[in-house]
């Protein structure tokens, strides 16, 4: 029963995974660009997630979870850290 319902909150963890969408500020900067980025969302989206997708695997994800004061996995690092850097305010 205790395999059984780890084995669910794992599956539960990589399926979050899957689902994160960041929450960006389209009205406001990032205060590293002089115009807002705005349009350029969609690309740096789908880039972001390509390069955190490939950049991480199961057990980086569940070590970063573990030990992240934030509790989020690795791949949200990531594309997190890319749309930032992008110019994008991202609010969570």
């Amino acid at each position: 029963m205790k395999k059984t319902i780890l084995l669910c909150g794992l599956c539960i963890l990589l399926l979050q995974n899957c689902a994160y969408k960041p929450i960006i500020d389209t009205a406001g900067r990032s205060g590293t660009f002089d115009s807002d980025r705005a349009n350029l969302i969609t690309d740096d989206q789908l880039h972001c997630k390509t390069l955190a997708k490939d950049n991480t695997n199961f057990v980086s994800n569940i070590l970063h979870w573990s030990v992240s004061p934030t509790m989020d996995t690795m791949y949200e690092s990531i594309v997190r850290k890319c749309l930032t850097k992008r110019g994008h305010s991202v609010l969570n």
